[in-house]
């Protein structure tokens, strides 16, 4: 048999400067195939076509008309085809179309053109964010021969470049998994991005205040360190915050400094400021400052932790400047996107970083937010997302890619069964309802376990059964820990209950957890995901290491010991008995008073509806699980409930508990629009309850409505307003007296 590298070199030929692309494909066919078959493909700049074909074939070859700086064709020739551009860049974009129709069924190549190809991307800038940082689920522990492949790969599939967080940021200098130094190794990332023609762009945090000419001054010296050390810088983004803190009158100018040491470097480089972190002064004053029309700015881009959505920012910034989309791809929850109403049980085990393909959902998202921007620049902490990477790269290109066709190709190429193009959208439907209800989940593993990966495969699809094995271990823990719970809260005495809540899952969820582990141990070879703290170094559990979540009580069962001490039976947590409106708010199913607003799938961000969402607890301490999971809002927005066909003739009074993650923020709580029941209250535990008295004339027209708020015009991530569980429990009848 011939050597892999001699037979791909027989299948592919390059031209005069067509050889990196041509390299590229080369490799990626040894790699899926036995036989060229009838594939023989010429891989060459536009210019070089001809004299790279046969003498009898040049007489047959048309060049394209016309042909965009990322721009390929490619043609029939006689028994050849031809993949051409006007650089290295196009022409990988063109290997990387080759590579997504390639049939390799058997060893064979064979590749079928129906009629000539000529593609060009819609938006220019579709780049993704590399974070070589302890807080990075799998990059601080990667290798330029890893970058490579992955650089290789985001190429292939459209990218036009890489951002590079610049190694001062809001994280350690250094890490435990480095295998290089930062500075090494961003600079060897940047080398490897340029020979395939990619940009590189440097994401730069500010991080100072700068109110002094010496903090400017460190700070400028601290910059040409950076692009010192780095031997392509092609764009350059600040954020305004989430990392930094420095108010626009102050930012602009340190960023107009950066700006010129840059352009005299690279002149035609593009620099790029977000509003990030602002609050509604900050948002005043950081539209003040573009309406100066600085020179030395290219555009704005908008990302995460902003209150002023993008149609409010597209009307607002002059037209001169574009918009460059930021979106978050990586996070589930306490997120830019979070899942729509996603189950307790799904967010306490697999947390806010898990491997997350959601096809509809990112495609929706883009098709909101794309048309008002120039291009995207996803943020991304290492390979979770992965499938997102891909998708939103393609809907760069192409605006109308369907999903379920992207995923037939991400299928072929990464894992070559087709099987698995079905995957990404079973496990995002897997996440939407009750776990210990979606039979689907069953189903979706049993599909991922009939999937047999090609060769060439990779650890793609040990992620993606990772979180087909995960789901499914949820939904039978969830189960049995309901079971568990309710049968505890039934017994006869509290040494039952103990007795009961001690007992360990079945052998069902035991196979579960066992196969997670080792996908977890394959994910850590093949990716270096770092999917537990103690066993494979992550910085942190809500930094993708859901593995050390995998096993944690489901029950609450510490709340339920502690209640024991103050006598058992344990009152019911819902007080029906005693005629309570109960809402276990964050908890899809019990929450029928929360007015949830337009709806994730039309407000994507939440700027306008109610989120569900958990706390950065778990139920080991201490906490009921009603209490982890609360409703919020964002920014300005009121959490509203709404209580129809109350007794106009009842007194009622309201019971709260706040909970959630550890903000202090002022609450201001009014009933109907005229009744002040909290101002500027601020709770002094978490979780802490509070019971008020509603006003009898709240509630003399037999409806009710509470609007939770925050100080107005702050800024950050806009959260913090969070209620776990509300009681509207009509006070007692007096002794003898009846109902009207």
């Amino acid at each position: 048999m011939m050597p892999a590298a001699a037979l791909a070199a027989s299948c592919v030929t390059a031209g005069t400067g067509g050889a990196i692309a041509a390299d590229l494909l080369r490799a990626r066919i040894a790699e899926r195939i036995d036989r060229c078959g009838a594939v023989r493909l010429v891989v060459a700049p536009v210019d070089a076509v001809a004299a790279a074909l046969p003498p009898a074939l040049r007489r047959r070859w048309r060049a394209p008309a016309r042909l965009a700086e990322q721009a390929f064709a490619i043609r029939r020739v006689g028994p050849l085809t031809v993949v051409t551009a006007r650089g290295t860049r196009g022409l990988v974009y063109g290997a990387g179309w080759v590579l997504r129709h390639l049939d390799v069924a058997g060893g064979t190549a064979r590749l079928s053109l129906a009629r000539s190809v000529d593609q060009a991307p819609a938006y220019a800038t579709r780049l993704t964010q590399i974070g070589y940082r302890p807080k990075n689920n799998s990059y601080d522990a990667w290798t330029l021969a890893m970058f490579r492949r992955r650089i290789e790969d985001f190429a292939l599939w459209g990218a036009s470049g890489v951002q590079l967080i610049a190694p001062v940021s809001d994280d350690d200098a250094t890490g435990p998994l480095f295998p290089a130094p930062p500075r090494e190794t961003l600079a060897g990332i940047a080398t490897i991005a340029h020979r395939l023609g990619l940009h590189v762009a440097l994401y730069y945090p500010e991080l100072g205040d700068y109110a002094t000419p010496r903090a400017v001054a460190a700070e400028m010296a601290a910059f040409r360190r950076t692009l010192a050390d780095l031997p392509y810088v092609d764009a350059l983004y600040v954020p305004g915050g989430d990392p930094g803190h420095t108010a626009p009158d102050r930012l602009f100018p340190l960023v107009a400094q950066q700006a010129a040491v840059l352009h005299a470097r690279n002149p035609k480089a593009p620099v790029y400021i977000s509003s990030q972190g602002f609050d509604a002064a900050g948002f005043d004053a950081f539209y003040r400052e573009l309406d100066k029309r600085p020179d030395w700015l290219t555009g704005v881009f908008v990302g995460p932790q902003t209150r002023d959505p993008l149609p409010v920012q597209r009307a607002r910034i002059p037209a001169r400047y574009p918009l460059i989309l930021y979106p978050d791809i990586a996070h589930t929850m306490h997120a830019q996107f979070p899942v729509d109403r996603w189950w307790p049980e799904f967010a306490l085990t697999q947390g806010r970083e898990p491997i997350n393909p959601r096809p509809a959902a990112y495609a929706r998202i883009f098709a909101d937010l794309a048309p008002r921007t120039a291009g995207s620049v996803t943020y991304s902490e290492g390979v979770n997302d992965d499938f997102n990477q891909f998708l939103w790269f393609r809907l760069g290109w192409d605006p109308d890619t369907d999903p379920a066709a992207f995923a037939v190709d991400y299928a072929r190429v990464f894992i070559g069964d087709p099987r698995a193009a079905a995957l990404p959208a079973a496990l995002e439907a897997n996440w939407v309802g009750d776990p210990a209800t979606n039979a689907g989940i069953d189903a979706t593993l049993a599909r991922a376990d009939a999937i047999r990966p090609a060769r060439f495969a990779d650890w793609r699809i040990d992620a993606l059964r990772y979180r087909a094995v995960y789901d499914a271990l949820v939904r039978h823990r969830t189960i049995e820990a309901r079971a568990r719970r309710a049968a505890a809260l039934a017994a006869s005495d509290a040494i039952a209950a103990r007795a009961i809540l001690a007992r360990s899952d079945g052998p069902e969820a035991t196979a579960l957890l066992a196969r997670l582990n080792a996908l977890a141990e394959r994910l850590w070879r093949g990716a270096r995901l770092q999917l537990s703290v103690p066993r494979y170094g992550a910085s942190n559990v809500e930094r993708g290491a859901n593995l050390d979540r995998a096993n944690i009580d489901l029950t609450g069962r510490a709340w339920i010991e502690a209640q024991m001490a103050n006598g058992w039976p344990i009152p019911d947590r819902s007080r029906r008995s005693e005629g309570a409106l109960y809402d276990d708010l964050g908890r899809p199913d019990a929450e029928p008073h929360l007015v949830r607003g337009l709806g994730l799938a039309r407000d994507p961000q939440g700027f306008a509806t109610a989120i569900d969402g958990i706390a950065d607890r778990i139920p080991a301490d201490g906490w009921d699980p009603a209490a982890l999971d609360y409703a919020e809002t964002l920014y300005d927005r009121p959490l509203r409930l709404h209580y129809p066909g109350l007794d106009p003739h009842r007194q009622y009074r309201l019971t709260i508990t706040y909970a959630g993650e550890d903000y202090t923020l002022p609450i201001r709580l009014v009933a109907n629009d005229r009744f002040v029941l909290q101002d500027a209250f601020a709770r002094t535990a978490n979780p802490m309850q509070v019971t008020l008295a509603i006003p009898r004339a709240a509630t003399a027209g037999g409806t009710l409505d509470l609007a939770w708020t925050r100080p107005p015009r702050m800024g950050g991530s806009g959260r913090g307003k969070q209620i776990a569980e509300t009681w509207l429990t009509p006070d007692p009848l007096p002794s003898g007296a009846m109902h009207p």
